[in-house]
């Protein structure tokens, strides 16, 4: 684990030092970017016709990420939960930027730190074009920005009624790592490492999202529990929503725990980025079809209904009284 200390004292660089020798150096080749990093702003020329899908996240020490977390592992998370929302939109990437707050200018740190968020843009195709650095506690801001065909985006008030739901890849897996940290449970060192992954580096589900454009009516990313982020769409939709619970797909990990904990898991993880959306039962065979081509696992995992509420059957479709809630900043200690 490597992270900025606050008590070593580093070789003396400025900011426009630290930008220049971590960052500037990355280089872009796409021709909508104009103008990149080095000025008071940065000139984008979007593709003509198409709309622009912004996206801003900030992670925090201590909040979304341990302080010695591991510095090539952060740099692919915090791009990696941007990149996570233009997916969920049916967005393609093109750009973003960076402002970060840092404790001291550590070289280590920041060498392993660019190296692990510059080689998830490169796979992606997406620009550092701009950005602020200072001097503070440790805290990472990324915009994102990506252009999709108007009207194609893939929104949260367009569940309707008899809709699938659906859900890509594994959940839970994210959460257990933790659970492991936080030593809520015993792990074997193997079996926490493989979950650990999954925490520190989710996969941005950006081909899968693409694919769904046409097929899938609603999404979005599973960011702070499948229970809570699947409500998104209910309430901005105005519909209801039943959930098989044990179809929900358990990470290779959690899938070898005992059920009650797979289930708040995959409910209530967090942290999975996976894909949660809605198609119509017609489009099963294009779902599928998009989920192969993007190389994504996809389980259908529920039904829209017209009545509110969610409600969680197991296999024999009987009601599970379950009392779990999703993440949230303000409520969670």
């Amino acid at each position: 684990m490597t992270s900025p200390p606050h008590s070593v004292q580093y070789p003396m660089l400025s900011e426009f030092d630290l930008i220049k020798r971590y960052f500037a150096q990355h280089s872009v080749t796409d021709p909508r970017i104009a103008l990149g990093i080095g000025d008071d702003c940065a000139l984008v020329n979007p593709t003509p016709g198409m709309q622009l899908a912004i996206s801003t996240d900030m992670l925090v020490s201590g909040r979304h990420f341990f302080p010695d977390a591991d510095a090539f592992m952060l740099g692919h998370k915090c791009l990696a939960v941007n990149l996570s929302d233009l997916a969920a939109m049916g967005a393609a990437p093109m750009a973003f930027t960076l402002a970060l707050s840092l404790p001291e200018a550590n070289p280590d740190w920041l060498e392993k730190f660019s190296q692990g968020l510059l080689a998830l843009a490169d796979a992606h195709q997406c620009s550092l074009i701009g950005g602020d650095t200072t001097k503070g506690p440790l805290n990472i801001c990324i915009t994102v920005f990506g252009e999709l065909p108007p009207g194609s985006a893939l929104r949260r008030d367009a569940a309707q009624v008899g809709d699938d739901i659906w859900v890509s890849g594994a959940l839970g897996d994210a959460r257990l790592a933790l659970a492991g940290y936080w030593k809520e449970i015993h792990l074997e060192p193997a079996a926490h490492q493989q979950a650990a992954q999954r925490m520190h580096q989710p996969t941005p589900r950006i081909a899968l999202g693409l694919a769904l454009r046409g097929v899938a009516n609603a999404a979005l990313d599973i960011s702070d529990g499948l229970i809570g982020d699947l409500g998104h769409i209910l309430e901005r939709s105005k519909v209801g929503a039943s959930l098989q619970l044990d179809s929900l797909p358990a990470g290779l990990v959690l899938s070898q725990q005992a059920l009650e904990l797979r289930r708040k898991f995959t409910l209530a993880g967090g942290d999975d980025y996976e894909l949660c959306f809605t198609a119509p039962v017609a489009h099963r065979a294009k779902v599928i079809a998009a989920g192969s081509a993007s190389a994504t696992p996809v389980t259908r995992v529920g039904c829209i209904e017209q009545a509110p509420g969610l409600r969680l059957l197991d296999d024999f479709g009987q009601p599970v009284q379950l009392q779990l809630s999703s993440f949230d900043h303000f409520s969670t200690p």
